[in-house]
């Protein structure tokens, strides 16, 4: 059994972040959302994995290579443009030749992973298997409609009107059949080959198509507030260790991981939380559920619920909350005269000020 991970999106949710970030490597408790898929694939067994790549290919070969260091074998697959997960397969034939396989998106977070999933698959092999889990908004997802006996009738996608709550889980799993169907399919009305369109024709030509609503935690981390609270899930898994320096002024209250060259003076940090290496806090507070990466420096301010990428620094800043600041920015206070605002931001940015 193989693995294509698709790792090709835009993340047109997540900019300005994703202007010079992919977004499957954007960290959640330090480590990029992208390897706890990549994760949850060795350990369900699986080692050959096709990556599907587009525009931020160098940035995510830098970051995987050949996979060895996931214990994996990984062969990249370039795709021009992101025209559907339908059209991920296609490109992705030669590799996936005719070999069962599970199709993961890189910027779904799964707890549990899917070794489970991937056994009863291999037991039972039926021609596509999906994952279900219910949504508060099933207009933005794929959407499965149910039959009387719980088998899979019909799937639409981001259905203006959905005929139920269960939306469709980014891990998939097929057989061969599947080559058939995305060959069979047309684009939707927005240009893309819909894996939902290649999957319904496999349920009208009377292949078998089997669902498992997932009962534990799943989310698609496309937005900000997505990746905050995945964050905070895999927080409250963080087993405590100080490996860096604290001193005796600091407080260090619940789970709270310090990463080796990681300082902490004159400080509180509150878990779960974690400071990752060479990073400096000083004179700061630290709230719960907060990434702040390698080699930052936090001073003489407080931030709690949020994510802060590497090689950025905080200093002076009376509180920040529920935010994700990248890689190499600086957050200072304004002057305290005149009373204005002082921005400059890129395209698609979001500002809130407290006046």
């Amino acid at each position: 059994m193989k693995a294509l991970v698709l790792s090709g999106g835009a993340g047109t949710r997540m900019r300005p972040l994703t202007h010079t970030t992919a977004k499957q490597l954007v960290p959640v408790a330090n480590k990029p959302v992208l390897f706890y898929g990549l994760e949850a694939i060795a350990r369900a067994g699986i080692r050959d994995v096709g990556i599907i790549v587009g525009e931020t290919a160098d940035e995510i070969r830098d970051a995987i290579g050949d996979g060895s260091k996931f214990g994996l074998d990984v062969t990249y697959i370039p795709q021009a443009e992101p025209l559907g997960l339908a059209h991920a397969v296609l490109i992705a034939r030669e590799f996936l030749g005719d070999d069962d396989f599970v199709m993961y998106l890189g910027d779904n977070f799964l707890v549990g992973g899917i070794s489970r999933l991937v056994d009863n698959f291999r037991l039972e092999r039926p021609d596509a298997q999906i994952l279900l889990t219910r949504v508060s908004d099933p207009t933005v997802f794929g959407v499965a409609e149910l039959g009387a006996s719980g088998s899979v009738v019909r799937l639409e996608e981001k259905p203006l009107h959905p005929k139920s709550d269960l939306a469709v889980v980014g891990v998939y799993l097929f057989t061969p059949a599947i080559h058939e169907a995305v060959r069979s399919i047309t684009p939707s009305l927005r240009g893309e080959l819909e894996i939902t369109h290649a999957i319904q024709w496999l349920i009208d030509t009377r292949r078998t198509v089997r669902s498992t609503t997932v009962s534990g935690y799943w989310k698609d981390t496309g937005n900000v507030m997505d990746m905050l609270e995945v964050n905070r899930t895999v927080l409250e898994t963080l087993e405590p260790r100080i490996e860096g320096e604290v001193d005796e002024e600091s407080q260090i209250i619940g789970r709270v991981l310090i990463e080796e060259g990681a300082r902490v003076h004159r400080s509180r940090v509150v878990g779960p939380a974690i400071i990752g290496r060479s990073t400096v806090i000083s004179d700061s507070y630290i709230g719960a559920y907060t990434s702040v990466s390698e080699d930052c420096r936090i001073e003489n301010s407080e931030i709690e619920f949020s994510i802060v990428l590497r090689d950025s620094s905080i200093k002076g800043v009376r509180r920040v909350e529920a935010s994700l600041i990248g890689r190499n920015v600086t957050v200072t206070p304004a002057p305290a005269v005149p009373h204005a605002h002082r921005l400059v931001l890129g395209d698609h940015s979001t500002v809130q000020i407290s006046s």
